[in-house]
């Protein structure tokens, strides 16, 4: 019996529940896999722990906060197919970012997003908000911000549904690399690791997001970064666009090639961002 281990938020659970349905399916027992809370808020170090001690087979985490860099004793055995990666404006009238107006208070704590959506509308004030989707919706709602900016991916596993004027468009508003991705890590040494890979793991996925997050690796790998990357698969090839935000304006790049590495490179030099060989 494998055991899955996440943090314990419900967004967090709906992901293991996620990758527990997929490898339940696979091995033909729907009743799904015993799924270990290891507490709401623990840093991804504390389920990295407990993989290492054996009180958990494998985690579950959202690509996105994984460091671009692991421990070389775990390994990322599997990237799923991914769920939309846009970003969405929840506005308290829910007229998307076409409806924010001067002045209006937006609550993000991501560099990427303000720089973003203040290129779309300049004169919004964008303010760091804390807490799980459901506390910043709320904050909305009460009137403590006008708007927020969520993961449309986090949206869809809550079964929080949104319009699609109110998500913004990829080639306007990249992602953070990996957003909308699931990253399902496991000992190195495992013995089941072949065998979650074959059920779970999307080459395709997989290779895009690769290639995201050595973008991400090349321009120093910095949560501060206004960076933003999406990639997918296009006729046997890795697409890549991206862009960041400068003290000029929204700088743009886009490649294509078949390996990651290359075309990662190919992006972060075009952007300017080379920070490692």
């Amino acid at each position: 019996m494998i055991v899955i281990g996440t943090r314990g938020s419900a967004l967090a659970l709906a992901q293991s529940r996620i990758v527990a349905a997929a490898l339940g399916d696979g091995a033909g027992d729907r009743s799904g896999l015993p799924i270990r809370e290891l507490g709401d808020g623990v840093f991804v170090t504390a389920i990295e722990d407990a993989l290492r001690t054996g009180e958990i087979d494998i985690a579950v985490h959202s690509l996105k906060d994984l460091p671009t860099s692991g421990p070389p004793d775990l390994s990322l055995a599997a990237v799923p197919v991914r769920a939309d990666p846009r970003d969405v404006v929840i506005a308290r009238d829910r007229g998307g970012w076409r409806g924010l107006r001067a002045g209006d208070r937006v609550g993000t704590s991501s560099p990427r997003r303000d720089a973003f959506l203040k290129a779309l509308v300049p004169d919004i004030v964008c303010a760091e908000i804390r807490g799980n989707v459901d506390t910043r919706l709320r904050k909305v709602r009460d009137g403590e911000y006008d708007a927020t900016v969520l993961a449309a991916a986090g949206l869809r596993r809550l079964l929080i549904p949104f319009g699609e004027d109110e998500a913004l468009a990829l080639d306007v508003f990249p992602p953070a690399p990996g957003q909308g991705a699931l990253a399902v890590q496991m000992r190195a040494d495992h013995a089941l690791f072949a065998t979650v890979r074959a059920s779970l793991d999307d080459r395709a996925t997989h290779d895009a997001v690769d290639a995201e997050r050595e973008v991400l690796r090349l321009a120093g790998a910095s949560c501060v970064l206004p960076l933003g990357t999406y990639g997918r698969s296009e006729h046997g090839e890795i697409v890549v666009d991206a862009a960041i935000a400068t003290d000029t304006g929204i700088r743009r790049a886009h490649a294509r090639g078949t390996k990651p590495s290359e075309v990662a490179r190919e992006i972060a030099e075009a952007l300017g961002v080379m920070a490692h060989a």
